[in-house]
């Protein structure tokens, strides 16, 4: 079975990591631009194309698939792209956060499987597993799914649950996720090839959608209920990251819990060695674990205090 692999950052290559230990051959990999990132705003090559290097597969770049893009560039890079699928005469494609749209000319030149991050069909869309902390859910989990030309509306092949925990972030989240959807990809080519790959429609009830996170969103409003903002904070680790302004100083939230205590939304109630540091909120209190300024690093509530003090402070 030859099987391309559309994806491109670390949940997707470790699915691909799977695929390869499971022996499938994989002529090409499909993956984003390589993006400028860190400090020195170099450009990086993406999770998945740093695998499909190690492991001496062919990668394929394009801006878009959309051979009819009214942008001459990306028409050009995606008829490229399309004719190369067509030549390699594959059996499947996997996509798993590949970050591009799949135009019916490429679902037509084989089956498509999709790796999703959540029990569909609720939370379609971009950020599955922020929308899902931020919401409360109590549980998640990874649907391989067959793909259609709606978001995320083709029917299902295997689910799999997995419980949120309470001191889940988006971060440990992933991990999980990442790691069961590896295995659940491999078992769904195996029973592909065994030809017995079930394909269950999606209800049309619970549809809801996980919208892209914006990094507006990752200025906290203390003014909600306390188990609103703690579930915010977990769902913004490790991006956008949690804020809150202390006199016009942006400090990055990173780690939380509920806490005891009641007073105008915003107010430090506690700032020492002893309680640590608690919050009011709309509807009880913060306690918050670790903290970042500006410029400096990633500290427990303690250390931090110890250059940034907080008793009596509000924070906006």
């Amino acid at each position: 079975m030859k099987v391309v692999f559309a994806g491109t950052p670390e949940f997707a290559a470790v699915a691909l990591r799977a695929l390869i230990d499971a022996g499938f051959a994989i002529p090409l990999v499909l993956t984003q631009p390589d993006r400028p990132a860190g400090r020195g705003m170099q450009l990086q090559a993406s999770a998945v194309k740093q695998v499909a290097l190690e492991h001496g597969i062919a990668v394929a770049q394009p801006l878009s698939l959309r051979t009819d893009s009214k942008d001459p560039q990306r028409a050009l890079e995606a008829q490229a792209a399309h004719a190369r699928l067509l030549a390699l005469d594959y059996d499947v494609m996997v996509v798993a956060a590949y970050g591009l749209i799949l135009p019916r000319s490429t679902l037509d030149i084989a089956p498509c499987i999709n790796i999703h991050g959540s029990l569909l069909p609720r939370w379609r869309g971009a950020a599955p597993i922020h929308r899902a902390i931020e919401s409360g859910d109590l549980e998640t989990g990874v649907t391989i799914m067959g793909m259609e030309e709606g978001l995320d509306t083709g029917p299902m092949m295997l689910i799999e649950r997995v419980a949120i925990e309470d001191g889940d972030t988006t971060g440990s989240l992933h991990d999980k996720l990442a790691t069961l959807g590896g295995t659940m990809i491999v078992e769904a080519l195996r029973r592909l090839e065994r030809g017995d790959l079930p394909a269950t429609p999606q209800p049309e009830e619970g549809v809801t959608y996980a919208a892209k996170i914006a990094k507006e969103e990752a200025k906290l409003d203390f003014a909600l209920p306390a188990v609103d903002v703690w579930r915010k904070v977990r769902a913004f680790n490790p991006f956008p990251a949690a804020q809150g302004g202390v006199n016009g100083t942006v400090v990055k939230i990173w780690q939380a819990e509920l806490a005891e205590g009641s007073g105008a939304a915003g107010k430090v109630l506690s700032a020492n060695a002893q309680d640590g540091i608690v919050v009011a909120c709309g509807d009880g209190a913060l306690r918050l674990l670790e903290l970042q300024k500006p410029g400096g690093k990633r500290l427990p509530a303690v250390e931090f205090l110890k250059s940034f003090p907080l008793e009596g402070q509000m924070f906006a």
